[in-house]
């Protein structure tokens, strides 16, 4: 019995471990975005007001540290992507390092009325 509860043991500590060491922050984790603290070399903004953003893409370098703002000009909005791991609250913003080119869907992820669906845009990473 004493045996078994140490191999237990023993299994359990090697999970722990490896689970720890496996654990991924790099930004491929992430779909290629960081919030790594640096300055923000540029900015977009976002302006979003009831059921649409206020451009259909938004146009981003990829690898310098970008300031995102979304400004909600009209309800309450939020931005997130399915394809690339970041949110943003209405009058927010973050800057973000975004590592992968391509286009990125972005959509509102506050539940703001009857047009709600149709408030999609694109990050494009070039």
């Amino acid at each position: 019995m004493l045996k078994k509860m140490l191999l237990l043991s023993v299994i359990a500590a090697f999970m722990i471990i490896m689970a720890a060491c496996g654990s991924n922050s790099d930004s491929a984790a992430n779909g290629g975005v960081e919030e790594t603290g640096a300055a923000a070399t540029s900015e977009v903004v976002i302006k979003a007001s009831n059921w649409k953003f206020d451009q259909p893409e938004y146009r981003v370098k990829k690898g310098e540290p970008t300031k995102i703002t979304l400004q909600s000009e009209e309800g309450s909005h939020g931005i997130a992507s399915s394809d690339i791991d970041f949110k943003i609250s209405g009058n927010d913003s973050k800057v973000l390092t975004f590592n992968n080119a391509g286009e990125f869907e972005i959509h509102c992820n506050v539940l703001c009325g009857t047009g709600h669906s149709q408030m999609i845009a694109k990050i494009i990473v070039e």
